[in-house]
């Protein structure tokens, strides 16, 4: 998924994570801009194994939230109008955006148990993942900080972390492999830089794989 494609589109990495996943066997459905929708993410992930969701975050009102994608209109607010009364979804940035509370109101424990791997490319998504672990996901690789969708550096590093997956490496293995390059092999050119620490890590089964 990729609520934002239209403006930072994966591209080449979109299709190099579905060659990935095809090759072991995997059915892949790629969904884009509008096509995500709250419905979407309220109720419909659990029936994938394998969930990969690209989108950035915004404040409002000192709350954080995560685009969706779906086009804010007055029947969407209609529809979902306890949601927006609580905050826990946005419509004054042209598309939805949902936060944290909205995960913790809707995903209840077992809600996302068929979920064995998600992959949540957003900034902060580390609380998401807490959120997504609790309603059954047995994995899920988040950013630890704020990232850039520009540069495609999370997309990137995804690509990479399925591409061992798809070796039949574990998940911890799998990102320690990715990351760990950035961290050790490559010295700074001049000592005032700082060193470079991709915003990218796991929660839950390290031992995961998906092949």
């Amino acid at each position: 998924m990729s609520s934002l494609d239209a403006v930072a589109p994966m591209g080449y990495y979109d299709n190099l994570i579905t060659k990935y996943l095809q090759g072991i066997g995997y059915s892949v459905t790629t969904l884009r801009n509008t096509q995500v929708t709250v419905d979407l993410l309220r109720s419909g992930l659990n029936e994938y194994n394998v969930v990969i969701w690209q989108t950035d975050s915004y404040s409002w009102q000192h709350r954080n939230y995560w685009y969706v994608g779906q086009v804010a209109n007055q029947a969407g607010v209609s529809k979902y109008a306890s949601d927006f009364a609580d905050y826990a979804l946005d419509a004054h940035a042209g598309i939805i955006g949902m936060n944290l509370l909205f995960f913790q109101q809707h995903y209840s424990s077992l809600s996302l148990n068929n979920v064995k791997l998600a992959v949540l490319l957003a900034n902060g998504s580390n609380s998401i993942a807490a959120a997504w672990i609790q309603a059954g996901a047995q994995s899920v690789v988040f950013c630890l900080t704020s990232i850039s969708l520009q540069f495609g550096e999370v997309d990137d590093l995804a690509s990479q972390v399925v591409a061992y997956l798809a070796m039949g490496y574990t998940l911890s293995n799998a990102v320690w492999t990715t990351v760990s390059p950035y961290l050790s092999a490559f010295p700074s050119e001049d000592p005032l830089d700082t060193a470079s620490s991709p915003p990218f890590w796991y929660l839950g089964d390290g031992s995961l794989t998906i092949g």
